[in-house]
């Protein structure tokens, strides 16, 4: 079977409802489904998903494409991987499905980390690495979570790793480029070293520790590099994305060691962040794994500092968000040591909102005792409250405050209110999102409408070869041969279908989605394609006068003068009988 046969029969047995469902929530309105866009800054469901087409279209963003264009940028799956999950998925087998290599740029880089995280290993796995063993097994890291985890070590030398790889050809430019070696020298020495991922799992940097009773810097992180963004990567996400779609929710932590003890009790579906502040990129990435949040920071007051910081983002996003507080200024790895599994996976269960954990939070440092804080504190505790939609829990919230504080529940409810009035009066009216569209003229319009129709009804693929249309705009042209090429190999076509195997046209796929993204009509009879078909004609007629127009005033001599004057009258009088 050759390779488009079998990415037709896998889409054809794959529904993309079913696959994008499983990662974000759908809902049904009329014949298509409809979600929040992951793929931008998204509030409101602006992601269209056709079960008829196979086909996803957000009409905010104009992101497009078929059940394969979606895993490859959701999961950052490439295609052959996405083949083979698919394949697998339904049982199909994909072992005759090749696809030629494309070289990247940065593979070289790839093979090198690849090679180093071989090299700390084997330097951890044999006798220069038994202090680094010992210290980790004190900390609870068994052999098998090394393994897991791919845990090396960095020798106390100056310049082994740098020179081994200068012996395998690899260049020492690039070697300094990515954070490896300093003007051949090793960057990291008699650390242990964990590997950073980028969300795909390929690995792109380290984080090396200290250990034993070495002062210096607790972690040295990779630099910045070409294949490494600090504020990009989340540590273990290339994990926790599948363990997060089984168990529907993320927790996030703030160290490496708080993941991998997780890990090691069976929580699987938690990321770190590379440092306690978090990007917009971080959080579109979060954003991909669950719309449930659990903030499981430190239990000091820098991460009690974090969680606030960090809910208020998701906050923002209306994304549901939830806080761990572990007592005696726990990290989850101390308290997972100290407390064990089960103790650790009820914290989970009962984690707070995030609302409850801020009015918490608000109440810390109060003195109570003067008229003036509390006031503050009650009215800070109503504003927050003002945001909740949800009336059962505000309603707890208020007669919770009116009995702490004895004050009248009408007092605290009246108060309540009127900031809530307030706050609709002052809430700018959201303008309905328009689709952002070029500007199209008559012409570009009729021709996109028969490519659209050429992609929904067969048949009209045969008129337009007969027809012989003269098409001005290269794209569009080159993109009706490829329909009717595909058309002919394959014998039928479908939207999806046919984007798969534009993949790799990327300028051809532009059009396609440009097309795709306008409200064009599915259905067509004869009449109404001939209808088209002159406006495309009268379109070219038109080109044509103006070409010869340019160049009547252009020539001098009289008799060309004439020759090309009765061209344009011949081009006129076609054009009125057309008409």
């Amino acid at each position: 079977m050759d390779n488009q046969s079998l990415i037709r029969e896998i889409r054809e047995k794959v529904d993309i409802v079913d696959i994008i469902g499983e990662r974000i929530p759908l809902e049904k309105k009329g014949k298509n489904y409809w979600a929040v866009c992951p793929f931008h800054d998204d509030t409101s469901p602006s992601l269209s998903i056709s079960r008829e087409k196979q086909i996803y279209t957000c009409f905010s963003c104009h992101a497009t494409g078929t059940v394969y264009t979606f895993l490859m940028d959701y999961e950052n799956m490439t295609f052959p991987e996405v083949i083979n999950y698919l394949g697998e998925r339904i049982g199909i087998e994909t072992k005759s499905f090749k696809m030629k290599k494309k070289d990247s740029k940065y593979d070289k880089y790839y093979e090198i980390y690849d090679f180093c995280v071989k090299y700390y290993q084997n330097n951890l796995s044999t006798e220069v690495g038994v202090e680094a063993r010992n210290y980790l097994q004190e900390r609870g890291i068994t052999e098998e979570i090394i393994k897991e985890f791919q845990i090396g070590l960095s020798l106390n030398s100056s310049d082994d790793l740098t020179k081994l790889l200068t012996l395998k050809k690899y260049d020492l430019t690039d070697l300094n480029t990515i954070g490896i070696s300093n003007y051949g020298h090793d960057i990291y020495s008699n650390r242990i070293m964990f590997p950073l991922h980028d969300p795909s799992g390929k690995v792109v940097g380290f984080s090396g520790r200290i250990y034993g009773h070495d002062k210096s810097s607790k972690y040295v992180n990779t630099k910045e590099t070409p294949i490494f963004t600090k504020g990009e990567c989340l540590y273990h996400y290339h994990i926790a994305k599948e363990e997060a779609r089984i168990s529907k929710k993320v927790i996030i932590m703030e160290g490496f060691m708080d993941v991998i003890r997780a890990s090691t009790i069976g929580v699987k579906n938690t990321i770190a962040l590379m440092g306690t502040a978090l990007t917009n990129e971080q959080l579109r990435l979060i954003k991909r794994l669950s719309n449930h949040i659990i903030l499981c920071l430190d239990g000091d007051q820098p991460g009690k500092n974090a969680a606030y910081k960090i809910g208020e983002l998701f906050l923002k996003e209306n994304i549901e968000v939830k806080v761990i507080t572990l007592p005696n200024n726990d990290d989850p790895d101390s308290f997972i040591l100290k407390e064990g599994k089960d103790s650790f996976l009820s914290y989970i269960e009962n984690a707070v909102n995030y609302n409850d954990y801020k009015i918490k939070v608000l109440g810390e440092n109060i003195n109570f005792n003067s008229a003036e804080e509390t006031s503050n504190y009650i009215n800070r505790v109503i504003e927050e409250i003002s945001t909740i939609d949800d009336s059962i829990r505000t309603e707890i919230i208020l007669k919770k405050l009116a009995k702490d504080f004895n004050i009248e529940y009408n007092t605290v409810e009246k108060k309540f209110l009127n900031l809530r009035q307030n706050s609709q009066k002052q809430a700018p009216q959201q303008e309905l999102k328009k689709v952002s569209i070029s500007q199209k003229d008559k012409y570009r319009k009729a021709i996109e409408q028969v490519i659209y129709f050429m992609l929904t009804n067969d048949w009209v693929i045969s008129e337009v070869s007969k027809e012989r249309l003269l098409i001005s705009d290269e794209d569009v042209r080159i993109l009706v041969k490829e329909i009717i090429y595909y058309y002919q190999k394959y014998g039928s076509i479908t939207i999806a279908d046919f984007m798969t195997y534009l993949s790799d046209k990327k300028e051809l796929l532009v059009s396609l989605n440009s097309i795709i993204n306008e409200a064009y009509m599915d259905q067509v009879n004869k009449e109404t394609l001939y209808l088209y078909f002159k406006v495309i004609k009268e379109d070219t007629i038109k080109r044509q006068i103006k070409v010869l127009e340019r160049k009547l005033k252009e020539e001098l001599d009289p008799k060309k003068q004439a020759i090309i004057g009765n061209e344009i009258r011949a081009l006129r009088i076609g054009d009125n009988i057309n008409g």
